[in-house]
């Protein structure tokens, strides 16, 4: 495996660190004794997330130039693809993220829809709850409505085919989610139009969701 090392000549031919540990981070440069290295920062912090990040976000947040940031990106890709690993770490929409592996989506998809028949949890219950009365609605949006990270949820809903994305917020650029005709067809609905009366009862923007949390709290 190739070093992605871009510090002076006393620092090629380390090995990359993959869980952190040593006082090199993979780029040449010094970190505490207990600190990750920083493809174990990338690796972490791409791991929750839900769309694109862009390098100079990593960067500020990790606090490290952005060449090296984009240096062990670059080299954390190539590194999954050679090793025939069953995700993919993705330059897209100006961002990075990681992807399920092309050739590995049939397997993931009948393991979705083997479960199908499974009951939902009381996360997904609640969560497909705040999307099809606030739809087309954002993950902060639900997050702050059940006062919890909704992120999982959301993406076993999508696979499951009970919420799909409807677009992006023209004023934040999040994406949007909807609930699908499926979704219709397993309560046995004809359109939305048949849900019980409830929108009503919810907030109608972010502060009143998390001061109506802070209140159940």
């Amino acid at each position: 495996m190739s070093s992605d090392v871009t510090g002076d000549g006393g620092t090629a031919g380390l090995p990359d660190n993959q869980d952190g540990t040593d006082r090199r981070d993979g780029t040449g440069g010094e970190q505490a004794d207990d600190a990750p290295g920083l493809r174990a920062s990338l690796e972490a912090i791409l791991l929750v997330a839900d769309e694109p990040v862009p390098e100079v976000l990593l960067a500020q947040v990790l606090e490290r130039p952005r060449h090296e940031v984009a240096a062990s990106l670059r080299a954390l890709s190539a590194e999954y693809t050679s090793d025939g690993r069953g995700f993919d770490l993705r330059e897209i929409a100006g961002g990075w993220r990681f992807y399920t592996r092309e050739d590995c989506a049939p397997l993931v998809e009948r393991f979705v829809r083997d479960g199908q028949e499974v009951r939902l949890t009381q996360a997904a219950l609640e969560t497909l709850a705040v999307i099809a009365y606030r739809q087309p609605v954002s993950r902060a949006r639900v997050s702050a409505v059940r006062g919890v990270n909704c992120d999982g949820v959301i993406r076993t809903l999508v696979l499951r085919g009970l919420v799909e994305d409807s677009g992006t917020d023209p004023e934040t650029g999040a994406i949007l989610y909807r609930t699908t005709g499926y979704f219709l067809e397993r309560l046995g609905m004809a359109s939305l139009d048949e849900l019980p009366d409830l929108a009503p009862f919810l907030p109608e923007n972010i502060e009143d969701i998390e001061d109506n949390e802070r209140t159940r709290a």
